[in-house]
């Protein structure tokens, strides 16, 4: 029989976190035993148990509850933007001091996700694949007005995976004759022009594009409901007790070689 999985959620009140409980409660295989928010310890105790810790929090406070988790004994699964190399880094150094405190076991995993929409995931993908070919490429991301970080952490990644894919078959700068007004042409990601739009209505999308003379490649996710992000959330949470260390995107536990 397949064990059973217990997970804990972090943020539980907000709507991703309440989205996440449901869906955990539907699970055959996973089982609540904790619901935290704001205000709330994170430790062995308020965790009751958890093998797994989901967190979608906020950036100002997912970083502390993931070395918390850890203490705690637990795998994490973050869906909380606002990481970057050096807050990445911290975990890494975390889980090797307490995996090597355990010298036989498995080991403590954390999976840190931009977007755990597969529509997202495989958007990404396919634009990473793309960018070689294409001597321009933007991205433009929108969601509600209520998200708090811009551009978003999706966005952020799909711009990277792009750079460094551009970076890999030697490709030069993009063109960009700008002189004037250049804040309208969005943040740079490692070269790559990212724009942010926070409109009542939305959810989250992403619009990825590719230029060439003559041609144009646009790749398009949309997601209209938060229950889109449900089944890569509960993948996450299978795979992560069974990979010891840090993995950031979900692609990484798809099948998409």
């Amino acid at each position: 029989m397949t064990k059973t999985i217990k997970v804990a959620v972090l943020g539980a009140a907000g709507r991703m976190g309440a989205t996440v409980c449901r869906a955990v409660e539907e699970a055959a295989d996973l089982e609540l035993v904790a619901r935290l928010d704001a205000g709330d310890a994170v430790d062995a105790g308020s965790l009751a148990g958890a093998d797994v810790a989901i967190d979608f929090t906020v950036p100002a406070a997912t970083e502390a509850n993931v070395h918390a988790v850890l203490d705690a004994g637990a795998h994490a699964v973050v869906g909380t933007t606002g990481w970057d190399d050096a807050s990445r880094g911290r975990v890494v150094e975390h889980l090797e001091r307490v995996n090597a405190a355990q010298p036989g076991q498995e080991g403590l995993g954390v999976l840190i996700a931009p977007n755990f929409g597969l529509s997202a995931v495989l958007a990404m993908t396919f634009a990473a694949k793309a960018a070689r070919y294409f001597e321009s490429a933007e991205v433009v991301e929108l969601h509600h007005p209520e998200k708090v970080d811009a551009p978003s952490g999706t966005a952020r990644h799909t711009a990277a995976a792009i750079a460094r894919a551009r970076s890999e078959a030697g490709l030069a700068a993009m063109p960009d004759a700008t002189e004037t007004g250049v804040e309208a042409r969005g943040a740079d990601v490692d070269g790559v022009r990212v724009h942010a739009v926070r409109l009542r209505g939305l959810v989250a999308h992403e619009e990825i594009l590719f230029g060439n003379v003559g041609e144009q490649l646009v790749i398009r996710q949309d997601s209209f409901d938060r229950a889109s992000f449900m089944p890569g959330v509960l993948l996450a949470v299978r795979e992560v007790v069974s990979r010891p260390g840090l993995t950031v995107g979900l692609e990484n536990v798809l099948d998409l070689s």
